[in-house]
């Protein structure tokens, strides 16, 4: 475990990126009397608006970077689209990055994140890179079945994933990408109960945490609900997937905290989707729910403290995203929170600063349930909430005034 500094001064943690994360990450980070450094593309990205210290540049500009990590005790990510060879250079400069990029490459190319896991002998969905279209009829002939085809980096809350619709639409999609230099792989379309999210901790000392097993609600491949934890999921299952999360953790070098999302086959299996090395969608539901946040845990990981409980602290936690509606309302947010509180007042609201447009996530809502037996309760609750907070309409029709 890192020596435990005497120094008068707080521990530095820079955070490359200025969204949402890193607000919530530098809120965090004031519990403990410190201050997160954020590297923002601009004044008013949501952590700019609230951290004393902001470097503003581009993560993909090497001075910005180093500008950033100097005198930083460690460097962590808001988003996982730092070029790797930049990141190698700040490492043999004496910078502490974290996760390492040896570790980050795998959230970041698709492909190494799929040779990876199959080498370690994850479970996976059946895939293939592509170098032309004709490795599309290959491949749907192998599989027998439908295909997924997804840009090999950059691609998040369902932006770079196309379902196909047959082959001939895989093969126009395919030539697409690779018209436009884009290169993308081929995944099998998994026969799917619902998505879990499997959300670990692991600090450089090599301790491991892991919080329940959550289920995620996609809608248009953005996140809409999680539910903490996963209703009906098997006590072995859970186990499972708690220990394939804390493996790969392992396996591949994480520092910080890793989500590892999941499919959950109508075969009652797990296959591994996506992996994120950061603070992930799928854990804000403990910043209310469990004992110790993700972004208090990331913290802790990537300054090397002993990282905190994750036990949850209620039967049941339902998390539902803020997204931004089609006509953003005349009423402000502030009378939205008004009339919220007033019908919901258990409701815990979590705001992003950020300018509403359609579909953008803006904030978040957490409801805590105090009965197991009553998931769909909160869950109904929960995402009225964050309907009304977005929306300004109750989706019961609701009248305050009536």
């Amino acid at each position: 475990m890192m020596a435990v500094s005497n120094s008068p001064r707080p521990p530095i943690v820079a955070m490359v990126g200025g969204g949402q994360l890193a607000r919530m990450t530098h809120q965090a980070a004031i519990a403990l009397g410190q201050s997160l450094r954020v590297l923002a593309v601009s004044p008013e990205d949501p952590a700019a608006q609230v951290t004393p210290d902001v470097v503003i540049g581009e993560h993909t500009d090497l001075d910005a970077l180093r500008r950033v990590a100097a005198g930083a005790d460690a460097l962590t990510f808001d988003h996982e689209h730092v070029p790797t060879a930049m990141l190698d250079t700040l490492v043999a400069e004496g910078v502490t990055v974290a996760p390492p990029p040896d570790a980050l490459m795998h959230a970041q190319d698709k492909v190494a994140m799929r040779r990876k896991l199959e080498a370690l002998g994850a479970p996976i969905p059946r895939y293939a890179a592509v170098s032309a279209v004709g490795d599309v009829d290959a491949f749907a002939a192998r599989i027998g079945g439908p295909v997924a085809i997804k840009t090999v980096r950059g691609g998040y809350d369902g932006r770079g994933v196309v379902l196909a619709r047959d082959l001939a639409h895989a093969r126009e999609v395919v030539e697409g990408f690779l018209a436009d230099g884009v290169p993308v792989l081929l995944e099998e379309r998994v026969s799917m109960r619902r998505e879990l999210s499997a959300l670990v901790a692991r600090s450089p000392f090599g301790q491991g945490a892991a919080w329940p097993i959550v289920e995620t609600v996609q809608r248009d491949g953005i996140c809409v609900t999680v539910l903490a934890p996963a209703p009906g999921l098997s006590d072995e299952l859970a186990s499972s997937a708690e220990q394939l999360g804390l493996r790969l953790a392992a396996e591949l070098g994480v520092v910080g905290v890793l989500a590892v999302e999941l499919f959950e086959t109508t075969y009652g299996t797990l296959l591994v989707n996506e992996l994120a090395m950061r603070p992930h969608n799928s854990g804000h539901w403990t910043m209310d729910g469990a004992v110790t946040s993700q972004f208090e845990q990331h913290l802790r990981a990537v300054l090397d403290y002993p990282l905190g409980d994750t036990s949850a602290i209620a039967p049941v936690t339902v998390m539902a995203n803020v997204l931004g509606a089609p006509q953003t309302p005349s009423m402000g947010f502030d009378e939205r929170l008004h009339h919220l509180f007033g019908r919901i007042p258990e409701a815990k609201v979590h705001l992003y600063g950020k300018a509403e447009r359609p579909g953008r996530k803006v904030g978040h809502v957490n409801i805590v349930g105090t009965d197991g037996s009553e998931v769909e309760r909160v869950r109904e609750r929960a995402e009225r909430a964050a309907h009304w907070l977005s929306h300004a309409e109750w989706t019961d029709g609701w009248d305050g005034h009536a």
